[in-house]
């Protein structure tokens, strides 16, 4: 298989060597910029924060041989105890380090240890010095930023003055935090106020853990979206992958009627286990441009070329956009941040209007902010998720804002975080109310809205219009 954690680590890593420098932020806690008057309490501090696309779990301990463990099984838990280094070494921030060429693991081999965390955890301060250059260089970088702040704000203690005895406590916090990991999302997600946390996860998912008492809790505060992209090379004449589907749901997929019948019955095994909606990431590898096509004109099974591949692919997101259609579930879909040659989402127009009951959330949209607005504000079943341009970098967002604000209808503006745990997430969401207080703020004066219509417009922003799609009483 090819979950989306192989892709995105990929760019991550290697793809995008530069392009995400963003402007200092100030220190956790104080004011972003463009956030002039904001303060520790300002108006839209606690509002809360819908998450309704996020990646938590996405770190070392939970990683094993197909990917992330916690996209392909329910309640999974860390193999190790968590270190504040998975979480700073996480897909995102040490996909960036590395594609400057920066590995940690090297210092920590010559200095006689397996591995960068054997050498911290007997020589700290060695450690910490080693990699003090890179983290210097990448401070100011929203990644970097979004993780420290949630590193304070959730365990009080700060990383960027890149102090061993901060960073060593905040390790232990966070080792300490991570013992009971469910627990700790809900306490974390109670002190940060974020709420209804929604998971992209694969098929497997829904088959493995969910009788396991951790599945079991997981499940009473976290809610799915099924990566669509999971079935995309199920076309191969011998998958494992899709014999163990097929075996659970009854259907082996060979032509375009048992095709139909086999994303039916897999999304009813997802809606069964909690599932809200479907995702997929064609936009790191290929157009948006997702052509209709008739089923005699597919080869479902075989040695496929590159142009069938592409047919198949087609009619596997037309089929499953079909099903999210009839049952009024949302898809989300990357738009830009990669490949940005063919990642445009215009193309993605054709589609939303095919399927008018499908709520299209055109998730990231940097750099198409101007695309991804005149979809939202044409066509009525398109909207926007922000999440990941605070990470990406703040003024992404804060530009974005901009464009959006005098041009979209607010209802159909949502800000989740895409974080890869809920410390980045409490530290994105925290920029991003900055943000979003200080855009709206500026753009109601100039309308002539009262505070109490500013309110009410960054609440339907970050909560309500997310409750609607994905269900959740207002706010």
């Amino acid at each position: 298989m090819r979950p989306e954690s192989g892709s995105r680590r990929a760019f991550l890593g290697w793809g995008m060597a530069g392009s995400a420098a963003a402007v200092a932020l100030p220190a956790s806690g104080a004011p972003g910029p463009g956030a002039e008057g904001c303060d520790e309490t300002f108006k839209g501090k606690e509002y809360p924060v819908y998450c309704a696309h996020e990646h938590w779990g996405s770190i070392g301990p939970l990683m094993g041989p197909e990917g992330f463990r916690a996209d392909l099984e329910a309640g999974a838990l860390p193999s190790r105890p968590v270190s504040v280094w998975d979480l700073v070494f996480d897909p995102y921030g040490g996909g960036w380090l590395r594609s400057e060429g920066v590995d940690w693991d090297i210092p920590a081999r010559e200095a006689g240890k397996s591995d960068f965390f054997a050498w911290w955890g007997k020589a700290p301060e060695q450690a910490l010095a080693s990699v003090t250059p890179a983290l210097r260089r990448h401070r100011t970088t929203g990644v970097f930023q979004c993780t420290a702040r949630g590193v304070e704000l959730l365990h009080g203690e700060r990383l960027e003055g890149l102090d061993c005895a901060a960073w060593s406590a905040a390790d232990r916090k966070v080792g300490e935090a991570y013992g009971a990991l469910c627990g700790w999302y809900r306490q974390a997600m109670k002190k940060a106020s974020l709420r209804n946390l929604i998971r992209p996860v694969h098929p497997e998912y829904y088959l493995r853990g969910m009788d396991t008492p951790a599945g079991r809790e997981e499940a009473s505060f976290t809610r799915s979206v099924l990566r669509v992209e999971g079935f995309l090379d199920l076309w191969r004449e011998r998958s494992p992958r899709r014999e163990v589907l097929a075996d659970a749901v009854g259907v082996d997929p060979v032509d375009a009627k048992s095709w139909r019948e086999f994303i039916g019955r897999v999304l009813d095994l997802a809606a069964r286990s909690g599932a809200v909606g479907i995702k997929q990431l064609q936009a790191y590898s290929r157009s948006l441009d997702f052509q209709p096509r008739e089923d005699g004109a597919v080869a479902f099974r075989g040695n496929l070329d590159a142009e069938q591949r592409r047919a198949f692919e087609d009619w596997v997101v037309h089929a499953c956009c079909a099903q999210a259609n009839d049952r009024g579930w949302p898809f989300q879909c990357h738009v830009g941040t990669n490949n940005l040659a063919e990642s445009s989402p215009l193309p993605l127009e054709p589609l939303a209007r095919r399927y008018p009951r499908m709520a299209l959330v055109q998730l990231h949209c940097w750099p198409f902010a101007k695309e991804a607005g005149y979809l939202a504000k044409v066509i009525p079943n398109m909207h926007i998720d922000a999440c990941w341009q605070p990470i990406l970098n703040p003024a992404f967002l804060r530009e974005s804002l901009d464009t959006w604000l005098g041009y979209v209808p607010v209802s159909k503006l949502m800000f989740s975080n895409d974080a890869t745990s809920v410390e980045m997430a409490a530290g994105a969401a925290d920029i991003t109310r900055r943000a979003v207080w200080d855009a709206v703020s500026r753009r109601g004066g100039e309308c002539g809205l009262g505070p109490e219509a500013v309110g009410e417009t960054v609440k339907d922003m970050f909560h309500n219009n997310a409750a609607r799609l994905y269900g959740g009483e207002p706010v």
